[in-house]
């Protein structure tokens, strides 16, 4: 499409305002991209809020359950194959469009839950997945244009630590789902549905936030450049002056999504780390998603049991920060040794965690240490793709690590492996899948240190 084309290269300028004009659109787009990823939060999960409003209109939690498999799903497929359109097109222009096609599939939410209804529950749960699948594909234009501008717009060397600080964005947009989904209801619950009071969560889960999002995309919009040669700048190794072993000046050009592919698919290192990061990803819903159900089951008030989960995602935005610093600033710009330090430790706190399930103390400090821990790996890996593939397919490499994540790791060894490990064998069982998650996954990232250690030498 030629509204997605990149924009051209401009004459380059040079002297000490554009050096001034350099470090001012990288603080202006760093912001764009950090507004804008968070604004694909506000609208990624809102589903499982609704679902405890969906019990008095007759849906049952199984057939609720397969619509919030499809975000999942079909986010992680996304974020993969909407990442080779990204390496070919504008950011400045495909992290907004994602972001408005997210808002407006979650807003048509409304329409089967409104106007189908249980009267014809099978269309209404057919529909209801198709858009939740609609709003994770959208979700998944997210990454891969983030990713776009941080390789065009800071170095290998210093990656690691702005790539951290952007990662919280997702933290920040997730926090934001819940009171906006409360003070939207009170807000214009009233406004849309007059007396009916049981519909007024419609407003505050799929419609408020929408508009929210339509509204944070027309600002990063205005914030994002695509790359800093098409405004007029040096590439960001020229300015900088840190330029990677096997940089070329012929991967800031686009290339067809079959090279592509083919630089992707037949990196042996990319593979490493997209299959490690399944294991990441393992780990890190294994613990977030069940931990509610561990401690209810182990004799946890459930509101206590919220706030180990809140703890958990809040203990993540230090942990990401420290560990992209340490990367950049202690490990030159090496990925695979933080991650594999970070999963080590995992491993020690999960035996912890094993075995005080009953002790709430121990358990929140211990979900706190692995929220801590386990985010740092998740964005370290991309930082590793990013650092390891050519530019022009930066997305993708990504975004195939992404793919792994979410569908391997989440999907299938997170929520299914573990499900049915902790029906048939206990949760002791569970806790024997997270540790055997952590070594495999220090394994895989041990066979790229040294190859790292090469490609990234200056």
């Amino acid at each position: 499409m030629s509204f997605l084309t990149p924009p051209p290269f401009k004459a380059e300028q040079t002297g000490p305002e554009a050096d001034a004009r350099y470090k001012r659109l990288r603080l202006q787009v760093f912001l764009g991209i950090f507004i804008g990823y968070a604004g694909f939060y506000i609208v990624r999960k809102n589903f499982s809020m609704a679902i405890p409003m969906l019990a008095p209109f007759g849906f049952e939690k199984g057939e609720l359950g397969i619509v919030l498999s499809m975000n999942a799903i079909a986010y992680g497929i996304s974020k993969f194959v909407m990442a080779s359109v990204s390496d070919r097109s504008n950011a400045r222009r495909f992290l907004p469009l994602g972001l408005i096609l997210a808002a407006v599939s979650m807003a048509f939410m409304v329409v089967p839950i409104r106007w189908i209804g249980t009267s014809h529950k099978m269309l209404a749960i057919t529909v209801m997945a198709i858009i939740n699948g609609l709003v994770g594909w959208f979700n998944g234009m997210g990454w891969p244009p983030c990713g776009r501008v941080m390789t065009r717009w800071f170095s290998y060397k210093e990656r690691g630590t702005w790539m951290s600080v952007w990662n919280c964005a997702h933290n920040v947009g997730g926090a934001l789902v819940g009171p906006m989904a409360a003070y939207g209801a009170v807000w214009f619950g009233s406004w849309l549905y007059g007396t009916h009071e049981e519909l007024y969560f419609l407003a505050g889960t799929f419609l408020f936030p929408a508009a929210v999002a339509i509204l944070i995309a027309i600002i990063a919009y205005c914030l994002i450049r695509d790359t800093p040669q098409s405004c007029g700048l040096p590439s960001i190794e020229k300015w900088s002056g840190h330029y990677a072993a096997g940089y070329d000046e012929k991967h800031e050009k686009a290339i067809s999504s079959k090279e592509i592919f083919k630089t992707v698919l037949s990196n042996r290192l990319l593979w490493f780390i997209a299959i490690a990061n399944a294991f990441i990803y393992m780990v890190r819903y294994g613990c977030l998603d069940w931990a509610p159900t561990i401690l209810t089951e182990n004799g946890v008030d459930l509101k206590s049991a919220g706030w180990a989960y809140f703890a958990y995602e809040f203990a993540a935005i230090p942990g990401t920060i420290f560990c992209g610093w340490l990367s950049d600033r202690v490990f030159k710009g090496r990925r695979a040794l933080p991650i594999m330090i970070f999963m080590a430790l995992i491993a020690v706190v999960i035996v912890i965690y094993w075995q005080n399930m009953t002790n709430l103390k121990v358990v929140i400090w211990c979900l706190i240490a692995i929220g801590f821990l386990i985010y740092g790996p998740v964005m370290l890996v991309g930082v590793q793709a990013l650092d390891l593939a050519p530019k022009n397919a930066s997305g993708t490499a990504a975004g195939l690590t992404g793919f792994m994540g979410y569908v391997l790791g989440t999907a299938i060894l997170a929520n299914v492996v573990m499900g049915y490990a902790s029906q048939n064998w206990g949760w002791s069982s569970t806790f024997i899948l997270l540790l055997a998650a952590c070594f495999i996954c220090i394994a895989l990232m041990a066979l790229t240190y040294k190859a790292e250690q090469k490609k990234l030498a200056s």
